[in-house]
C-alpha cells in the first residue's frame, strides 16, 4: 500500500529533471528530423519509463515505494480492469445525462487523428499505452507518492492539477484530464497498486482514440 514520505524529495527532483530533459530533447529531435514525431515521442516515453523506474530501484526505496512489484502484477491488472468497467458505466450514464440536456458529450473527448494508417497505429501505440504508463509513472508514482505525506486531498488535487498543466489543452474545459487526473489518483490510493491507474489509464485513451476513430 501507499505509504506516507515513500517518496523522498531527491527523487521528485531527479524525476522531474528527467521528464523536462526528455521533452526539451524530444522537442529538438522532432524539429531538425525526418523521423516520425510519434515515433520520436514513443522512444522517448520509454526511456523515461526505464530512467524513472531505475530512479526509484536504485537510489529510491525501491519499485514497492511507487505501488510495483512482481508479486501484486495480476492483483493489479484485475482490479484496473474492474475500476476501468465502473469507469465506463459511470461515463456511459454521465453521457445519456448530458445528450438528455442536448450537450454533446463527444466534443468533450474528440481526438485529432493521423490520416496515414502507419501513423494511425503508432498513435494508438504511443497515444494509448506507452505514454500512460510513463504519465503514471511520474505523476501517481512518484508526484503522488511525495504529496501523499501531508494529506490525500493534497495529493489528490496536486497530482491534478500538474497533470492537467503538462497536457496541452487548446480551449474549454479539459473535462477529460481532469476527471481522469481525479479518478486515477483516487484508484491509486484505494489500491495502492501502480498498475491500477495504469491499466484505467490505458483503456480510458484508448476508449477515447477508438470513439474518435469511429465518430
Amino acid at each position: 500500500m501507499i505509504k506516507p514520505k515513500s517518496i523522498e524529495l531527491k527523487i521528485l527532483i531527479a524525476a522531474i529533471i528527467i521528464v523536462l530533459a526528455g521533452e526539451l530533447i524530444t522537442m529538438s529531435v522532432i524539429s531538425s528530423s525526418s523521423v516520425s514525431s510519434m515515433a520520436i515521442l514513443g522512444m522517448e516515453r520509454l526511456a523515461m519509463i526505464c530512467l524513472l523506474i531505475m530512479l526509484v530501484s536504485f537510489w529510491g526505496k525501491g519499485l514497492l515505494s511507487i505501488g510495483l512489484g512482481r508479486e501484486t502484477a495480476v492483483a493489479g491488472l484485475k482490479k484496473g480492469l474492474f475500476w476501468s468497467v465502473l469507469f465506463g458505466l459511470a461515463a456511459g450514464v454521465l453521457f445519456l445525462v448530458l445528450y438528455a440536456a442536448q450537450i454533446s458529450p463527444l466534443r468533450m473527448i474528440q481526438t485529432r487523428l493521423p490520416i496515414d494508417t502507419r501513423e494511425l497505429v503508432l498513435f494508438f501505440l504511443v497515444g494509448g499505452v506507452i505514454a500512460p504508463i510513463a504519465e503514471e509513472v511520474f505523476f501517481r508514482g512518484i508526484v503522488y507518492g511525495f504529496l501523499r505525506r501531508w494529506s490525500i486531498s493534497m495529493a489528490v488535487v496536486g497530482t491534478t492539477v500538474i497533470f492537467v498543466a503538462a497536457h496541452a489543452i487548446k480551449s474549454g474545459v479539459p473535462v477529460p484530464q481532469i476527471v481522469g487526473g481525479i479518478v486515477f489518483a483516487i484508484a491509486y490510493e484505494v489500491e495502492g497498486n501502480l498498475l491500477v491507474p495504469i491499466t484505467i489509464h490505458v483503456l480510458g485513451n484508448l476508449a477515447i482514440f477508438g470513439i474518435s476513430l469511429f465518430w
